[in-house]
């Protein structure tokens, strides 16, 4: 068995693709002719994401979104960067918010926590040495 992706349903696709193109610099796989769903080359496991209709086309029980406007929910996306300082003010200038700022773990590690505009909590992080 392998991962091979993770989808998170969003108001609308192509913007947030869009988004992580310019504020995280990963490039775009593709987008479906509908915008209803898109995937993005991360150097790893696929990140995609699928429109709210598509989310209630596939669960007849129905999902919670997604709400930049109500707590963070309990899952994240974690990127490493070698220039984290940079690529978390990229973010930043490209529409993120900041949901914790970069502090220094005792064990040497630099992490900070951003929402994208759908309210996705994103952590940025140096690799561990």
């Amino acid at each position: 068995m392998k991962y091979a992706y993770t989808i998170i349903y969003v108001a609308d696709v192509k913007l947030t693709v869009e988004f992580y193109e310019q504020a995280f610099g990963f490039q775009r796989k593709f987008i479906t002719p509908e915008n209803d769903y898109g995937e993005l080359n991360t150097g790893g496991t696929t990140i995609s994401f699928a429109s709210l209709e598509l989310g209630a086309a596939n669960f007849s029980k129905g999902f919670d979104k997604v709400d930049k406007s109500k707590k963070a929910i309990g899952i994240e996306l974690a990127f490493t960067s070698e220039n984290i300082d940079i690529d978390f003010q990229n973010a930043i200038d490209n529409g993120a918010e900041i949901f914790e700022k970069i502090k220094t773990k005792p064990w040497g590690q630099k992490v900070g926590y951003l929402r994208d505009l759908n309210g996705v909590l994103i952590e940025l992080c140096t690799p561990m040495q």
